[in-house]
């Protein structure tokens, strides 16, 4: 198989483009980045491109699977517009030209809560992102909503907090099903499913994940 990415150098991406290289059902891993990565191998290929620019790259989204796990925070992406640039247009409009272009299954990582009716903007996002990526007809759509994930070597100061929270919870048998997820089990989960051959729509939560990580 062909593997596509885009959000391969996020901290799910690189998990994942790590497991991918590693297995054999894949012969070929292409992914689609804004800058060069420092990544070589035999069955890599980079492609470096302006997401605004869809005219430059359409022609490329060619292969199998398709794995989305493009993001960012409000913080660093500066301001709602922005973010939502990022997390939807550009995992939307890559979405749309690989199911146009015959690529049979689309894996997303979306987020717990997602709604397009959520009050908050992050789950908003990718409520809205759930809702339209059903709509483009994928033979196979695999949409994954991990709790707090766990990022190797994470700064972020909110999430490491939160990941303290549930985890005190956890340790006195509360909110196991919201139990923090290492985004090497969500990637793993991501392949194993990406391997049925049958037409199918799933959404998998935390547990769901585990597991399928597990397969």
């Amino acid at each position: 198989m062909q593997a596509l990415i885009i959000g391969a150098t996020g901290a799910t991406g690189k998990d994942l483009l790590d497991l991918l290289l590693k297995d054999a059902t894949f012969e070929r891993v292409d992914i689609f980045v804004r800058r060069p990565v420092d990544v070589q191998h035999e069955k890599l290929f980079v492609h470096s491109i302006d997401f605004d620019d869809v005219a430059s790259w359409q022609h490329l989204v060619k292969g199998d699977v398709l794995f989305s796990c493009l993001g960012t925070t409000l913080k660093a992406a500066g301001s709602k517009e922005a973010q939502w640039k990022i997390d939807y247009d550009y995992q939307y409009n890559f979405a749309q030209t690989a199911q146009q272009n015959g690529v049979h299954s689309l894996l997303l990582v979306s987020s717990n809560f997602a709604s397009p009716q959520s009050s908050f903007f992050y789950t908003k996002i990718k409520g809205q992102l759930e809702v339209d990526v059903q709509a483009l007809g994928f033979r196979s759509l695999h949409i994954f909503r991990p709790p707090s994930l766990i990022r190797k070597n994470s700064d972020r100061s909110g999430e490491k907090f939160g990941m303290h929270v549930i985890k005190f919870f956890n340790a006195i048998g509360l909110f196991r099903s919201q139990r923090p997820l290492p985004t090497e089990v969500l990637a793993k989960a991501m392949i194993n499913a990406s391997k049925g051959t049958s037409s199918t729509f799933m959404s998998y939560t935390g547990e769901e994940i585990w597991k399928m990580s597990k397969i």
